[in-house]
């Protein structure tokens, strides 16, 4: 409607004889149809800023209410207590995202009782990665992001292990944990018992070292370049200028800022039976 005022303001503007009055009756013609225009505008921009806009989008995520987490929390305490030999720890963290803390020797009976359960099917595996904490006793946490189309839900599952003690592979449950774990044993160094094909998936042949550790240095130890006596690629041990040798900083985390708003966890209780 506003926009047809507008128009109308510029129709009386070229013909200024559709009124056949005087040029100060004119003016004043055109002063009230400014000043209706104007009272439209504000009122219109006031309703629009009285109502809320209501995300519609399926890709954008909501906030979740009390209700969902609510139900998250129950779903935690349910798995917990079928599964309470494995289920250490279950918490909702930022964002109403669901965890599952387990043992390591529960990794395949949680993942299998997450895909087949008629109340969670989560059927599909997103992602397979690792942290490395080297502080911890077990410094490497496992992490599993499940994801259930049918009811539309995501959960997720860490265990821990070291640099020595294996786990178990989910290959046999899911079928994209194949590369997954590849990629976790090339970056981190954690050997998955029973894959059939645990090969280094990123870095090269003979390559030495796991570059996702902590411990690893940022500048490596072999570099990579063109030989043309040779006309093939080489990899010969690094050298760095003297000044590239040494760093202020230990790592490169730590320009960051020190405060940060640490997302809020809330634990679920759960009945462990003894």
């Amino acid at each position: 409607m506003a926009l047809n005022i507008f128009r109308n303001l510029n129709r009386l503007v070229i013909q200024p004889k559709c009124f056949n009055v005087g040029p100060s009756s004119y003016l004043g013609k055109i002063g009230t149809y400014e000043r209706s225009f104007i009272r439209l505008s504000s009122t219109e921009a006031t309703k629009s800023e009285a109502k809320p806009k209501v995300e519609t989008r399926p890709t954008v995520r909501k906030t979740e209410s009390h209700v969902s987490r609510s139900m998250l929390s129950s779903f935690g305490s349910y798995v917990a207590d079928c599964l309470p030999k494995f289920v250490q720890k279950v918490q909702i963290t930022s964002c109403d995202e669901l965890e599952i803390l387990i043992h390591p020797d529960g990794i395949l009976p949680v993942l299998q009782f997450l895909k087949d359960h008629h109340n969670a099917q989560f059927v599909s595996l997103v992602d397979v990665t690792a942290v490395d904490v080297p502080t911890r006793e077990y410094r490497f946490e496992i992490v599993y992001n499940l994801l259930s189309l049918r009811f539309n839900s995501r959960i997720r599952v860490k265990t821990y292990t070291d640099e020595l003690t294996p786990v178990n592979s989910a290959c046999e449950i899911f079928k994209a944990a194949n590369w997954y774990e590849r990629e976790i044993w090339d970056m981190f160094g954690v050997f998955f018992a029973n894959h059939p094909d645990l090969r280094r998936i990123l870095t090269d042949y003979g390559f030495e070292g796991h570059p996702f550790r902590k411990d690893f240095p940022l500048t490596g130890y072999v570099e990579v370049r063109y030989d043309d006596e040779k006309k093939r690629v080489v990899c010969e041990p690094l050298e760095l200028a003297q000044e590239f040798r040494k760093f202020e900083l230990s790592s490169p985390w730590e320009q960051f800022p020190n405060f940060r708003d640490v997302p809020e966890v809330t634990e679920i209780k759960t009945d462990k039976k003894k």
